[in-house]
């Protein structure tokens, strides 16, 4: 069973595209590895902008206890 030939849109080169090719089926392997790096478990600005929101919500969850059950004298 031959595989089926597509063009890439980023180079236009003509690719098989083949079972488990990493990347996208419209894309070129050459054209894919950028991506594929990318998602190979290197941190992004997301996990780390999600690192710093625990700890300051963590802040915020003390500073509204604090508030809201904190005697008046």
């Amino acid at each position: 069973m031959a595989f089926p030939v597509k063009t890439c849109v980023v180079c236009g080169e003509e690719f098989e595209l083949r079972p488990g090719k990493p990347g996208f089926a419209n894309r070129c392997p050459e054209c894919s590895e950028p991506e594929a790096a990318a998602e190979s478990g290197k941190p992004t600005l997301e996990d780390t902008t999600a690192k710093g929101d625990s700890s300051l919500n963590a802040e915020r969850r003390r500073v509204m206890r604090e508030m809201l059950y904190r005697k008046d004298s």
